[in-house]
């Protein structure tokens, strides 16, 4: 039974990204029949990463590095405010597909936003989570041996002038929104608790 399956939360504060990626797959490569589920929430510095479907990109010169990456979509922005949530999961071992962890990645962010009354959507073709028609949440997933690692990104506060050098996501002209800007004022921390516990619970339950 799903309830018999361990999941582990950890809050991991502001990490690399290259360093995060590589304990992502060691993580994997170790696990064992009764490993426990992990979600892992935390921030990395500046960083575009491009994902697998991602054909190459010309952008503004900048200090922010472009790293290439194994997770599923296109080219996106990571920064502080953002919150990342990395989830992994032994999807296999739930007798589950990769589908049924998008859909509840995104009703994670649809149930936190429903709770401070807005209504996030999804969209089509393009995996994440949108407000009036604005990006708010990302994914990307990759799954090895059965396993996923990456995971979502909220923006919580931040920048979002770095998302204006590239197509977020691979769309062109896509907006991009944070949840102070809709009225959220809240601390990452707090972000990080409460939409975890959510999809904690989804994944125990769903």
């Amino acid at each position: 039974m799903v309830t018999e399956i361990p999941l582990r939360t950890r809050s991991l504060g502001f990490v690399d990204y290259l360093e995060t990626l590589e304990a992502m797959k060691a993580f994997n490569a170790r696990r064992q029949a009764r490993t426990p589920d992990e979600l892992w929430w935390l921030q990395h510095p500046p960083v575009y990463t491009q994902g697998l479907s991602c054909d190459s990109v010309t952008i503004e010169p900048s200090e922010i590095p472009i790293v290439s990456t194994d997770r599923g979509g296109q080219i996106t922005y990571h920064g502080p405010g953002q919150l990342i949530v990395y989830v992994l999961i032994d999807i296999r071992r739930r007798g589950k597909g990769i589908k049924w962890l998008v859909r509840l990645l995104e009703q994670s962010v649809i149930d936190y936003l429903a709770g401070h009354g807005i209504t996030g959507a999804r969209r089509p073709g393009a995996p994440g989570i949108y407000v009036d028609g604005r990006k708010l949440a990302a994914l990307g997933l990759r799954v090895r041996r059965g396993a996923s690692y990456h995971g979502l990104s909220l923006n919580v506060d931040m920048d979002l002038a770095p998302f204006s050098n590239i197509h977020p996501c691979g769309y062109e002209g896509m907006e991009v929104v944070q949840l102070s800007d809709l009225g959220v004022q809240r601390p990452i921390e707090d972000v990080g608790d409460e939409l975890t516990r959510r999809l904690a619970s989804l994944l125990q339950h769903g």
